[in-house]
């Protein structure tokens, strides 16, 4: 198998927050959602990935390419998307595409103007007329008009309304279809991933707390509500993790199609991301 992206080891320390060993390998042609709460580490993955900041690895390899050696190869490849355009604000559309014309070996002028009408995006309207969520399609224009083999998404739907948020999801569902496209989609909304991921990775304090492909996490996982009595017979095995409510307990389980053929008088609710997400950072772990 074909890897986009392959990091072994990746720790980066500041003076109160640690991104602790991250190891994970992207597959070609997938989308990976990166999830986590607001100061998960998220970014700071993403811009360590990016060597826009220093962090220590055993191995950083993008699309076949060593993150130390080669990364002029690796940029050429790549778009970067955050949630914050990038370009200056007295900068024009059609100035953007001169400007990045000049920057990358692959651009595509005619399919950057395309990208713009399509967007309904001003050529010559300067940026800081632009509303939040058209700045952010420009940044979509911009990088889908070199071509790129890798798209990095570091909260790029943040901000925005649910129609601009939903059609941005439509453009990178889009770009996802083609040959080889690798998608890697910074987030702490649930639900966009919810509409486009391949695989979920969690982020929790610095820490991976897993990969998992989505169609896993949909299939497998599930919700039980019950009496402590009935916790304690299952198997820890059984219990990614749990909620103690007023009540009763909320019981994340990892295995629920073999629990519904175990206890099958037991209602089993599906497990939302979102839902498994808040069980994995919140709950509490049989120890």
């Amino acid at each position: 198998m074909d890897y986009a992206i392959q990091v072994k080891n990746l720790t980066k320390t500041y003076k109160d927050f640690t991104l602790d060993n991250i190891s994970f390998d992207l597959p070609c042609g997938t989308v990976m959602g990166l999830i986590g709460e607001n100061g998960a580490g998220k970014s700071t993955f993403i811009n360590a990935l990016l060597n826009i900041t220093s962090a220590q690895y055993d191995q950083v390899t993008i699309l076949g390419h060593d993150l130390n050696t080669q990364i002029k190869l690796i940029k050429e490849d790549i778009a970067v998307i955050f949630s914050d355009s990038h370009y200056e604000l007295s900068f024009t559309p059609l100035f953007v595409g001169k400007m990045l014309s000049k920057v990358y070996k692959n651009w595509n002028q005619k399919k950057y103007l395309d990208y713009l009408k399509r967007f309904g995006l001003p050529e010559k309207k300067r940026l800081k007329k632009f509303s939040i969520g058209m700045r952010v399609k420009l940044e979509f224009a911009a990088a889908f008009s070199h071509d790129p083999k890798l798209l990095i998404l570091d909260e790029a739907t943040t901000g925005l309304d649910p129609v601009v948020r939903n059609e941005i999801l439509d453009i990178t569902r889009e770009y996802a279809k083609g040959k080889d496209r690798t998608v890697l989609m910074s987030s702490h909304i649930a639900n966009d991933l919810d509409r486009i991921a391949d695989y979920i990775a969690c982020i929790h304090e610095g820490k991976l707390l897993f990969i998992r492909a989505y169609d896993e996490l949909q299939n497998n996982y599930g919700i039980i509500n019950c009496s402590r009595q009935f916790l304690d017979t299952l198997s820890p095995d059984d219990i990614a993790a749990y909620r103690k409510e007023a009540y009763n307990y909320r019981v994340l389980v990892s295995n629920r199609q073999k629990l519904k053929s175990v206890f099958t008088d037991v209602w089993i609710e599906n497990a939302s991301i979102e839902d498994i997400i808040l069980f994995y950072t919140k709950g509490e772990k049989i120890r």
